[in-house]
C-alpha cells in the first residue's frame, strides 16, 4: 500500500488541489481558430492534388513509348483531381462521365480526418461548432474546383465550372458532415428529433445496404476468379501497359461491385448494346479492361438462384428488427424505414457507377436505377418484413375461460347497474308501505282524541252538581283527572246530608 500511495503521491503543494475533475477547457483564441479552419481547408486539397499527380506521374512514366513531363502531370492532375470529385470531363469533344469510385472514397476520407482533426483542435463539442469547419471545406473544395475548371478552358480537357464548382463542394461537405458527426453529438441529436422506431429503421437500413453491396462484392470476386484465364490475357507483357491497366481496373473496382449488385438483385447492368440481367441478356461488345473479365458471354439458367442473396440481406435487416418493439406493426414500420433507405442508396450508388462513356460503342454504361431501387426496396420489405412479424415477439393469446379485464370491468359495472336498479324498485313500495302507515297512526291519533273528547263531554252531563270549570283540552290525563276529582265531589255530598 505504501508503493501504491508513493507511485500515486500528488506532487502538488498543499492548498492547490483541485476542488473536482471537471477542469473547464481554455477557450480558443481567435487566431488559432483561424489557423485550424485554414489547415483543414487547405490540407485535403494539397494532399489529394499531390497524390493524383504522383499516380499520375508513375503511370506515365512506366508507360512504353511515352515521353515523361513533370510539367504534364501537374497540370493533368488537375481535371484528374476534379474527375476524383465525380465531375464529368469532356475530352476532345468527348464526355467522360464514367468515373472511378475508388479515389472518390479515399480523398472523401482525406476530407472526413481534416475536419475531425479540426473540430477537436478548437474544442468542439455541438453541433453548431461543427458549422464553420464544414462550411470552410466545402468553400474551399469549391473555389478550387472553379479554378481548375478555369484553368483548364483551351486545352483539349474541358469542364463546365458551374459543375466544378457545385459537385465537389456537396460531396466535401458531406464527407465534411461524416467526419464531425460523432465528435458533436449529431447522432444524439438525430435520434432526439426522430421517432425512436425510424431511428432504428435507419441503422438497420444501413445494415442491409451493406449486406446488398457484400453480395455484390461476392459475385464479382467468384466471377472474376472464375474468369481468371481472362484477366490474364488482357494483361500485355510490357510492365508499363500492365501496371497502367492494373491501376485503372483498381480504380474502377466500386463501380464493378455495384453493377454486380444490381445484377444480384435482377435488374442487371448495361455497357453500349450489352445488357446484362438475371432474366434477359443482350450481346455486345465490351472494353479490354480486366476489372470487366468476369462478365458473361451469355445468360445461364441458374442465375435466378443467385436471388437467395438479396433474400438474406432482407432476412438479415428483419433479423435485426425482429427486438425493437413488442407491437408488430411498429417493427413492420422499421423495417419500411429500412427499405427506403436501402432503395435511396442503391439510387446513389447507381448514378455514381454510371455514365457517359465517349461517343462510341461502349457509350453509355449505366445501371437502372429506378428498377433498382424498387427491387432492392422489395427485397428487404418482404423477407425483412416476414422475418420481424414472427421472430420477433407478440401479445399472448388470451386463455379461454377468462376474458379480459376490461370486458370483466364493464361486466361488472352492468351487473351492480342492475342490483342497485333492483334495489330501487325494492326500496319504492317500502316507502310507499311507510308513508301509508305514518298516515294511518295519524288519522288513529286523531280519532283516539275525538274519542276521549266526546267522552268528557258525555260524563259532564250526567252530573247533578254543577260542573266544574272546564279546563282547556290539551292532554289526555287531565282529562282523566278532572273525572276522578268530579266522581269524588259527590260521594262525599251523600253522606253530610245524611248528617
Amino acid at each position: 500500500m505504501r508503493i501504491m500511495k508513493m507511485l500515486t503521491r500528488d506532487e502538488r503543494p498543499p492548498g492547490e488541489e483541485p476542488v473536482s475533475d471537471l477542469v473547464p477547457e481554455p477557450e480558443v483564441s481567435r487566431a488559432k481558430r483561424v489557423r485550424v479552419l485554414l489547415a483543414a481547408a487547405c490540407s485535403p486539397l494539397l494532399f489529394s492534388y499531390t497524390v493524383v499527380a504522383l499516380v499520375l506521374a508513375v503511370v506515365a512514366f512506366a508507360a512504353d513509348r511515352s515521353r515523361f513531363s513533370a510539367t504534364g502531370a501537374l497540370l493533368a492532375a488537375g481535371p484528374g483531381w476534379l474527375a476524383s470529385w465525380q465531375v464529368e470531363l469532356d475530352l476532345g469533344g468527348h464526355p467522360l462521365g464514367v468515373l472511378p469510385l475508388l479515389p472518390t472514397l479515399v480523398v472523401a476520407w482525406l476530407v472526413a480526418r481534416a475536419a475531425a482533426r479540426a473540430v477537436r483542435r478548437i474544442g468542439g463539442r455541438t453541433p453548431a461548432d461543427a458549422v464553420p469547419v464544414v462550411t470552410v471545406i466545402a468553400g474551399s473544395h469549391a473555389l478550387f474546383g472553379v479554378l481548375v475548371a478555369l484553368s483548364a478552358s483551351g486545352s483539349p480537357i474541358d469542364v463546365n465550372p458551374l459543375t466544378a464548382f457545385c459537385v465537389p463542394a456537396l460531396l466535401a461537405g458531406l464527407a465534411a458532415v461524416a467526419g464531425v458527426a460523432k465528435l458533436c453529438g449529431l447522432p444524439s441529436a438525430v435520434r432526439d428529433r426522430f421517432d425512436p422506431v425510424a431511428v432504428h429503421g435507419l441503422r438497420a437500413g444501413a445494415l442491409g445496404l451493406a449486406a446488398m453491396i457484400a453480395c455484390g462484392a461476392a459475385v464479382f470476386t467468384v466471377a472474376t476468379a472464375l474468369s481468371w484465364s481472362t484477366v490474364d490475357s488482357l494483361f500485355e507483357p510490357g510492365f508499363g501497359t500492365s501496371f497502367g491497366m492494373f491501376v485503372l481496373s483498381v480504380a474502377y473496382l466500386p463501380n464493378a461491385v455495384v453493377a454486380a449488385l444490381s445484377f444480384t438483385a435482377g435488374p442487371g447492368f448495361s455497357v453500349g448494346s450489352l445488357t446484362v440481367g438475371m432474366f434477359g441478356y443482350q450481346e455486345g461488345r465490351l472494353p479490354g479492361v480486366p476489372v470487366l473479365a468476369g462478365v458473361p458471354s451469355h445468360h445461364a439458367v441458374w442465375w435466378p438462384a443467385l436471388l437467395l442473396l438479396p433474400a438474406l440481406a432482407g432476412a438479415l435487416v428483419g433479423w435485426k428488427i425482429r427486438t425493437i418493439d413488442e407491437d408488430p406493426m411498429l417493427r413492420m414500420r422499421a423495417v419500411a424505414v429500412a427499405g427506403a433507405l436501402v432503395a435511396f442508396g442503391c439510387v446513389v450508388l447507381g448514378t455514381l457507377a454510371g455514365g457517359r462513356l465517349g461517343d462510341g460503342p461502349f457509350d453509355p454504361v449505366s445501371v437502372p436505377v429506378g428498377v433498382a431501387s424498387v427491387i432492392a426496396f422489395c427485397w428487404i420489405v418482404i423477407p425483412g418484413g416476414f422475418v420481424a412479424f414472427f421472430a420477433g415477439a407478440h401479445e399472448p393469446p388470451e386463455p379461454p375461460g377468462e376474458p379480459d379485464d376490461e370486458v370483466v370491468a364493464e361486466d361488472v359495472a352492468v351487473e351492480e347497474d342492475a342490483v342497485e336498479a333492483e334495489e330501487d324498485e325494492a326500496a319504492e313500495p317500502a316507502e310507499e308501505a311507510e308513508e301509508a302507515e305514518a298516515e294511518l297512526d295519524e288519522e288513529t291519533d286523531e280519532f283516539d282524541d275525538e274519542a276521549e273528547a266526546e267522552l268528557a263531554r258525555e260524563l259532564g252531563e250526567d252530573l247533578d252538581e254543577t260542573p266544574a270549570e272546564t279546563e282547556p283540552e290539551t292532554e289526555p290525563e287531565q282529562d282523566v283527572a278532572v273525572t276522578e276529582s268530579t266522581e269524588g265531589s259527590g260521594d262525599e255530598s251523600a253522606p253530610g246530608g245524611d248528617r
